[in-house]
């Protein structure tokens, strides 16, 4: 089971390369913080502008540095059956325990070929595959039912991250799936009501300023302890929000340059952020108590 607060985290850059030793050090100050896994090479990362060498160098760094201390979750989707499976055959012989696997983006499949590529990807590695469903990023929904049937025929398709945003098709997820198949939450915003449909964790971008708030959070939930859970949710819902006012991972890098834990560099073609939003995220900042 993939559970608790699992970051996706930031790659940070400095003057346009990846850097090394900064990764490293937000790598420890994760697991220190009680994260439960490190997924690199995400959305968050940056994976879409990052070079074949430089994705695979991320993960290898993460994976050197975790130490085998918690799981790390290597993203290596695509909409390219073949590079996904050449991004994951890297992954698994790198030592990453299991792939992040995002849904054919720009090429719109039908269901039908959206389960042959998670099939084909799955009966190519031996590591454990987590769906990533993000339809408003790749144009296209994997149906519960899809889901269902994946969890079925390919035993190392073990969980989903869900980012439809919708609750009530994740609860069909739920009830369709194979008892023990993980329903992780895609969205800060949506971590405790998918907790309350029998999900098992996030996959979060707030984690990356506030690890150890995300996962009491969710350990409190785990623990019965419905109304600490709920009252941190309540919150961290304003400083959520705030991470979201720019597509992500703007915001997030621009609050980590200001808490100074990386630069806030981004690549083009997404742009640093805005002086009127930097201005609402400091707000927000200042009013969890980071500033």
């Amino acid at each position: 089971m993939y559970k608790g607060s699992i970051v996706a985290i930031v790659t940070p850059f400095k003057k346009g390369k990846l850097d090394e030793e900064k990764f490293r050090k937000l790598i420890d100050f994760q697991i220190k913080n009680g994260t439960s896994g490190i997924v690199p090479c995400g959305t968050t990362g940056e994976s879409a502008t990052l070079s074949f060498d430089e994705h695979e160098r991320v993960i290898e760094i993460a994976i050197e540095q975790v130490g085998g201390r918690i799981p790390v979750i290597a993203g290596t989707g695509s909409n390219s059956t073949e590079e996904a499976i050449m991004l994951t055959r890297h992954a698994a012989k790198a030592g990453a325990e299991a792939s992040l696997q995002v849904s054919p983006y720009y090429n719109r499949p039908t269901q039908r070929g959206l389960y042959e590529h998670f099939k084909a990807i799955a009966e190519a590695v031996d590591i454990k595959i987590i769906l990533y469903n993000i339809a408003s990023r790749t144009g296209v929904n994997i149906e519960p039912e899809t889901i269902a049937r994946l969890a079925r025929d390919c035993k190392n398709i073990v969980g989903v991250k869900e980012a439809s945003g919708n609750l009530e098709q994740m609860a069909r997820i739920k009830a369709l799936c194979p008892d023990g198949f993980d329903l992780i939450s895609g969205d800060d915003s949506l971590t405790l009501p998918v907790l309350s449909l029998g999900g098992t964790g996030v996959i979060s971008v707030v984690a990356n300023i506030v690890p150890r708030e995300v996962a009491d959070m969710i350990g409190f939930f785990q623990q019965a302890d419905i109304e600490k859970a709920r009252s941190l949710y309540y919150r961290l819902l304003p400083l959520v929000k705030s991470m979201f006012i720019e597509t992500n991972p703007i915001p997030v890098k621009a609050a980590m340059g200001i808490l100074g834990m990386c630069e806030p560099e981004v690549r083009l073609p997404l742009y640093a952020m805005s002086d009127e939003n930097r201005s609402k995220l400091q707000d927000s900042l200042r009013l969890y108590g980071l500033l």
